[in-house]
């Protein structure tokens, strides 16, 4: 008997256990989140029945003062259903918003500016920019390369404002000097109180991160899977939050 030949075929025996054990391991792991994500989403169904039909009375007299400005965020595969992004707009102008902020990554929901424009009745700006003005809601279009952009033309005017001038003082750049040259530029649009995020993800996205300092985001799933009554009960939690701006 070859001892070394043993020992190889009883830890070959012992790996290939171990992957099995893995294998069932990782199938039993799959199925209990398979059966969490159904119960969740059974949960969801029901809880916006209730809401949406009324039977909730706590979510019936939403409080929009709190809610001046609105960001909603949509993954770009997503954006492109544009039927569903307009079903989404009727709701939330049926609930009473006014100002809506639009975003998605690859700047899909600017393409579809003219379809949003016509379905609301809305006239465009005559000042050029993202922003758009509608009879029934005023909306701005962002996408990723708006924040890139705006950031480096404030940076480069920073630079030279700074930095040119080697007699000046040079300041270490903080979140004030950003926001300075950003409003130079003219490139400072108010930030969303609330963030509305359909996608994958729990994540914005790459909304620029300047504008989202204190603002509230809550992830409702994908698009395609919006219901109505769980944005109401985002929006009446929002209200409902005290925030603290610090001093």
């Amino acid at each position: 008997m070859d001892p070394v030949a043993e020992s190889q075929k009883f830890f070959r025996r012992i790996s290939q256990s171990s992957n099995i054990m893995l294998f069932l391991l990782w199938h039993v792991v799959h199925l209990i989140i398979s059966v969490l994500y159904i119960v969740r989403e059974i949960f969801r169904a029901i809880e916006n029945y209730l809401i949406t039909n009324g039977y909730v009375k706590t979510y019936t007299n939403l409080n929009l003062g709190r809610v001046k400005y609105l960001g909603i965020v949509i993954d770009s595969d997503e954006a492109r259903n544009t039927s569903k992004v307009v079903e989404l707009l009727e709701w939330l102008s049926a609930l009473g918003v006014k100002k809506i902020c639009l975003y998605d990554r690859e700047g899909v929901l600017k393409k579809s500016k003219a379809v949003f424009m016509e379905r609301f009745g809305s006239t465009e700006n005559s000042v050029a920019g993202p922003l758009v003005s509608k009879k029934r809601m005023d909306f701005e279009f962002v996408s990723i390369t708006d924040g890139k952009e705006a950031v480096a033309k404030a940076a480069n005017l920073l630079f030279k404002k700074y930095y040119v001038d080697g007699d000046s003082e040079k300041p270490f750049f903080t979140e004030t000097h950003l926001t300075e040259g950003l409003k130079t530029l003219g490139a400072v649009e108010p930030d969303p109180d609330l963030l509305l995020i359909y996608g994958p993800v729990r994540c914005h996205l790459g909304f620029p991160a300047w504008r989202i300092r204190y603002t509230e985001m809550v992830h409702m799933g994908p698009l395609k899977y919006k219901k109505f009554g769980l944005i109401m009960k985002a929006i009446h939690k929002f209200t409902k939050v005290k925030q603290n701006y610090g001093s």
